[in-house]
């Protein structure tokens, strides 16, 4: 029989990829993803979809009632970090009780491991290299969210012995990226900009520096993780180790996708400036480490870019606060 196991978020970005590891290893693969920024066409043809939310604790019982989960790998989550401080409630509900709800079930169905995609927005700011040992302090409700999840894992393990693995990735792009969405992947937004004959819009001047990290470099890891005991109840960050400026990404991204770099510099934005991660903890436990740079890796998705075409960017319909929203969000908040 083969061995069971839950992808959230498995018709998005990450999730999907991650699933299509699974199913190539041979597992039984049931996706769960509400759709709401995943797409039906991303789900591989040989998982069984499950349309719904990790929000709905109903559904999410039934599913491991129905299918004896024995893998949990937990995607789901609205990923936007400047967007969270004004969908407050929305990112809570989603990413924070969404997963205590997953949490719930696993231990009342007795998972054996719940791997689960945090994010090095835990860190905060001017903690640089992050590293596993330094204590968070998250700037945004989004890195909060990630952070409660992961204490809530390291309580269920000590009262319940459900084991778990912890993955922080950061700004994780490629094939199968949600282009459309104005508020998160900026290579995604950059090369949705491009195809449609706009400016690239930069948020401050542009020298802000993050390490940008290939799908090929963090969902086969994502998905071995419960065959590694000795990742068992441990944190990991996941990604590439080189930080670029976003104006030197930009130059990358329009050289392969063949046009002259011209950028529309926006009032910045009160985020963290430079983030970068150390990756010796997982190239030590994982024996890997990141193959793909930042050219070969743009390369591969502009290519992906240009067949798959642009997506129309709409505006996220359920705005709490819009108080201090960036000027070019608050003009098309709802």
């Amino acid at each position: 029989m083969k061995n069971k196991v839950l992808v959230t978020g498995g018709a998005g970005f990450i999730g999907s990829h991650v699933a299509d590891e699974l199913v190539a290893a041979g597992r039984d693969v049931i996706v769960l993803d509400d759709l709401s920024g995943g797409f039906r066409e991303n789900v591989n043809p040989k998982a069984r979809f499950v349309k719904g939310s990790v929000a709905d604790a109903k559904l999410v019982n039934a599913i491991f009632k129905r299918y004896k989960i024995e893998h949990v790998y937990h995607l789901a989550a609205y990923a936007a970090e400047g967007l969270s401080h004004f969908i407050r409630r929305f990112n809570y509900e989603n990413n924070l009780l969404g997963s205590i709800n997953l949490i719930n079930a696993s231990v009342n169905h007795g998972v054996k491991c719940f791997v689960f995609t945090s994010s090095i927005a835990v860190y905060g700011r001017n903690q640089l290299p992050m590293r596993e040992d330094l204590t968070p302090s998250p700037e945004d409700p989004y890195g909060i969210s990630k952070l409660a999840v992961e204490q809530d894992l390291e309580a269920a393990h000590r009262m319940f012995g459900l084991d778990y693995v912890v993955f922080r990735p950061h700004n994780v792009y490629g094939e199968r990226q949600n282009i459309g969405d104005r508020y998160r992947n900026v290579l995604g937004i950059f090369m949705n900009e491009i195809m449609q004959g706009h400016k690239l819009t930069v948020f401050g001047d542009g020298r802000q520096t993050r390490s940008f990290s290939y799908i090929k470099d963090v969902a086969p890891l994502i998905a071995k993780a419960p065959s590694v005991k000795k990742a068992y109840n441990q944190v990991f960050n996941i990604g590439a180790d080189k930080p670029y400026t976003v104006n030197a990404l930009a130059k990358v991204i329009c050289r392969e996708m063949g046009v002259k770099p011209e950028l529309a510099h926006l009032p910045a934005r009160n985020e963290v400036v430079h983030a970068y991660a150390d990756h010796s903890k997982v190239e030590r436990v994982f024996k890997y480490k990141a193959r793909y740079d930042l050219p070969e890796g743009v390369a591969r998705m502009a290519a992906w870019a240009r067949k798959a075409g642009s997506r129309r960017s709409g505006a996220f319909s359920g705005i709490e606060v819009k108080k201090n929203m960036p000027p070019s969000w608050a003009a098309v908040a709802r």
